[in-house]
């Protein structure tokens, strides 16, 4: 990718009135480069069965081209047409809130061979006719895909095969499961029940792994298809989103990111965060640091809000800041979605750069502004690398296996933990990559956090163990290790394997009520030395206790603990205190694994993140994420500020306006 792309999903079908001509004068007049076209509507190029008509996309295919603006096409398989479900109405998926019904997009079965042969029909069809335009730059491969929960009757003939392969007798199965209780016994493959009423929730978690796996490998059929067609200087990518919580939020449940990532050339996502007074960068960090590092290589964000929801209109300077924060953490691309607010249907509230009446408006005019940065800086800021010394760990079964035995009371998830872990690093501007069980490079990263690490094999639970024995330093918190990857809780004391490098023991575990730390040893104050919800009664058997509970009963347990394991260094949270007390723990560790810096003397609002540009050249970005000015010295080596092209000195003082953004190109790291 030799282009920083600045792109919009545009929807010609959607428009009330002719006004291509005038969408692109206006897109070249904000410095669009991009657009995403053709995935949302397949019944518009396939009215009826075998019936096409790719009108639409041949005239704006050529538009485009003529204007200089690239264009994504995207497969459109996502929302399917009428005249198939009249046909055919066994696509749509059964889900445990039983048969289908037409109207939402991705209701689907995503193997129902029905559906697949219309699905590759049309792929080919559409990618057979523009893969040889010149406008075309590579192909997005469906959208946003998930499993939608289809459980169907075919579907369980497919786990009953998946499971065989796995298991081999129904004897190792009920084993690992632990399938005696209440009679749930498999005695015959011939009597394996539907999955979707059971109660255990071994068997519960091996169906969604399962359901995951048939998401990569829909995703790996499509891009296989697409890369008969695919030009070598044509890419296939995929906008992978997150869980969601209004907003982009943590680990997507329903998708392995990692391994359906791998059939893509280049990942990409769709990140979405809150704004106006609640815009902190935190979900641009989080979900960018996830999808570079599926493939350790820049990715593309190929959805974002413009304006969206009425919540979420940008205040003054805050879509400049959100466009550089995508390219801080490796992003080649940020996409609007969309272009134009539509002006019906389900969606007609999700504003795009552009609002109903289709006019330039103050967003609009603050595109242009990123437009012309992003065209004058592009070889400056395209293509960054970035080299991060601390990880955290995630995992899609550790997360499955919260949602089956969640934490008292319900309220705080599996995300809520893995959040509360990498927002802490990411407001002490500790860099982050993000790992996963199948990731081989532990031993590159000075530290590794683990939240809740619920269901692990003994395989992973070494490679932890031998990482901090080799040097490493390690962060866990509570639930760590407790389980196998089958969910089967393990028989040693906990936390079982890690206790070695860890340093404890537990056998009880409370909830906790009207709990504090002893002493206040982090100094926090009594408002965050509270302990909420999980505690677990530690015991050392090598580690130093930099914390005991204060309680009338449980006060002769530790809380939180530090141990050294080999030549690395074992902390571990064995309660969930308050953000305040994980930043005060997550800086011990890091000052223990030698990541504190001049970069760490600031915080949050202000945000540092950098990386080497094509040129072996240091780029620093720094964004002020509140609604106040800022100034601080400059510690770095002097640098020139690309954006006002002004030299800055080693410790000058740099302003940030409120929601500002400054990037300082310098020599070294």
């Amino acid at each position: 990718m030799q282009q920083l792309l600045y792109g919009v999903a545009y929807y010609d079908e959607y428009m009330p009135y002719e006004r291509l001509d005038e969408d692109i004068r206006m897109m070249k007049e904000a410095g669009i480069n991009l657009v995403r076209i053709a995935e949302s509507t397949w019944s518009t190029h396939e009215p009826q069965n075998g019936v096409f008509d790719f009108t639409s996309v041949d005239r704006v295919l050529d538009a485009m081209h003529q204007a200089g603006i690239h264009v994504i096409v995207g497969t459109p398989t996502y929302a399917i047409p009428t005249w198939m479900v009249k046909e055919h109405p066994d696509v749509l998926a059964v889900t445990p809130n039983g048969p289908g019904r037409y109207g939402a997009r991705q209701i689907m079965d995503i193997t129902n061979p029905t559906y697949l042969f219309y699905a590759e029909r049309i792929i080919r069809k559409l990618i057979g006719r523009v893969c040889k335009h010149p406008a075309v730059i590579g192909y997005q491969i469906d959208n946003e895909t998930k499993h939608y929960h289809t459980s169907g009757p075919n579907v369980q003939q497919r786990f009953i095969k998946y499971v065989k392969e796995r298991f081999g007798t129904v004897e190792e199965l009920n084993k690992a499961f632990g399938l005696d209780y209440w009679s749930n016994r498999i005695n015959s493959w011939e009597d394996f029940p539907s999955v979707v009423g059971t109660i255990n929730g071994s068997l519960g978690a091996e169906f969604a792994r399962f359901q995951r796996q048939l998401v990569t490998d829909f995703l790996a059929w499509q891009a296989s298809i697409v890369n008969e067609y695919k030009r070598p200087d044509q890419f296939v990518t995929h906008n992978f989103d997150f869980g969601w919580r209004g907003h982009s939020h943590g680990v997507q449940p329903d998708v392995d990111h990692f391994a359906a990532a791998q059939a893509v050339d280049i990942a990409g996502a769709d990140i979405y965060h809150p704004s106006q007074d609640k815009l902190t960068g935190k979900e641009i960090s989080f979900c960018g640091d996830s999808t570079r590092s599926l493939k350790g290589t820049n990715y593309f964000v190929l959805e974002t809000q413009a304006q969206a929801f009425p919540h979420w209109t940008p205040y003054p300077g805050q879509l400049r800041l959100q466009a550089f924060s995508h390219l801080a953490s490796g992003a080649n691309m940020v996409e609007y979605w969309h272009w134009h607010s539509i002006h019906n249907s389900i969606e007609t509230y999700w504003k795009g750069l552009l609002s109903h009446d289709l006019g330039p408006n103050p967003t609009y005019e603050e595109a242009k502004t990123i437009g012309r940065d992003f065209a004058k800086l592009s070889d400056k800021l395209i293509n960054l690398k970035k080299k991060n010394r601390a990880a955290v760990l995630v995992s899609n079964e550790a997360l499955t296996s919260m949602q089956w035995f969640p934490l008292p009371g319900g309220n705080v998830s599996y995300n809520d933990v893995v959040r509360l872990m990498y927002d802490r690093l990411y407001e002490m501007n500790i860099g982050c990559d993000i790992l996963y069980p199948q990731s081989d490079s532990f031993e590159q990263y000075d530290l590794i956090v683990v939240p809740a690490l619920y269901a692990a094999s003994d395989e992973l639970l070494a490679r932890l163990n031998e990482y901090v024995k080799n040097g490493g330093n390690i962060v866990y918190t509570f639930k760590s290790g407790f389980a196998n990857e089958h969910i089967k809780v393990r028989s040693e004391t906990q936390p079982a394997i890690i206790g070695d490098a860890c340093g404890i023991q537990y056998s009880q575990f409370v909830e906790a009520r009207d709990v504090t730390l002893k002493g206040d040893p982090f100094e926090v104050g009594a408002e965050h030395n509270n302990v909420n919800v999980w505690m677990e009664l530690l015991v050392p058997t090598t580690a130093e206790v930099l914390a005991f509970y204060d309680h009338p009963h449980w006060g002769a347990y530790a809380a939180i603990t530090e141990n050294r394991y080999g030549q690395g260094t074992a902390t571990y949270i064995g309660c969930l205190p308050s953000e305040q007390v994980i930043r005060k723990v997550l800086e011990r560790a890091c000052r223990t694994a030698g990541l504190w810096g001049v970069d760490q003397e600031l915080q949050f609002p202000i945000i540092v993140k950098s990386g080497i540009n094509e040129a072996g050249r240091t780029i620093r970005y720094y964004f002020n994420y509140s609604d106040e000015p800022v100034s601080f010295s400059y510690p770095h080596e002097d640098g020139v500020e690309l954006l006002t092209e002004q030299l800055i000195r080693t410790n000058g003082q740099l302003s940030l306006e409120r929601w500002g953004v400054a990037i300082i190109e310098a020599d070294g790291e």
